[in-house]
């Protein structure tokens, strides 16, 4: 349960203190976008349940672009600081939120993340947020674009058990495609699953580890 979205809690007062939590970020995240604006910065929100392959897709693709463009990562989970470690290996900047018993990053963290990477003007800033499909979708940090990770392995019916987080898309890459062969998904059905609840959002299929199609998704973060 988390203490500042109010997840686990549905009594009328509790309805309006989550609405003011709410207000409140947005206008925080508004600032935020116009902070990042102004300096060229591009902050993408990463997405998804643990184990959809966060990590490892934004190794990969960092190593893809620092050639054409600075990138900065802001990690963020419950505990440790091991994707973040992950991340320093690849050489760009990171900072790690860890957010406790929170199921989320919001943006008043974005902003202290922000201020103390200090990302180069014109970067990358990749949000990893906390592994979780409900609560992330429900705050606006003040990115530019929010993504959002599953794996060919958690099964097609997501989109439709998570209406919310895939509403909030502007892009859902479905990774681990390397392992279709071995396991229950259609793609196909995956797809027409994302197009029920937001006919908006882009699809495209990868694989992290193999490298499959992440010119499709480079293409799409330029």
């Amino acid at each position: 349960m988390c203490g500042t979205c109010g997840c686990g809690h549905h009594d009328h007062e509790e309805i309006t203190l989550e609405q003011k939590v709410l207000a409140k970020n947005d206008r925080l995240a508004e600032e935020n976008r116009r902070l990042l604006a102004e300096r060229g910065i591009t902050a993408i929100n990463l997405m998804s349940s643990p184990g959809s392959g966060k990590t490892t897709l934004l190794e990969r693709t960092i190593r893809d672009l620092h050639t054409t463009r600075p990138v900065a990562v802001i990690e963020g989970d419950q505990e440790t600081r091991l994707d973040a470690e992950r991340i320093r290996r690849t050489g760009a900047p990171v900072v790690q939120v860890n957010t406790g018993a929170g199921c989320h990053l919001d943006a008043a963290m974005l902003r202290d993340a922000y201020e103390r990477l200090d990302p180069a003007r014109g970067s990358l800033l990749f949000v990893e947020n906390v592994g979780n499909l409900v609560c992330p979708a429900l705050f606006d940090l003040g990115e530019a674009g929010k993504v959002v990770i599953i794996s060919v392995t958690e099964g097609t019916d997501k989109p439709l058990k998570y209406p919310y987080m895939f509403a909030a898309a502007d892009l859902v890459l479905v990774n681990k495609l390397d392992l279709l062969p071995y396991v229950d998904f259609d793609l196909a059905t995956c797809r027409e699953h994302v197009a029920a609840v937001n006919p908006k959002a882009e699809v495209i299929a990868v694989s992290a580890t193999r490298g499959d199609h992440l010119e499709e998704w480079c293409a799409w973060l330029s």
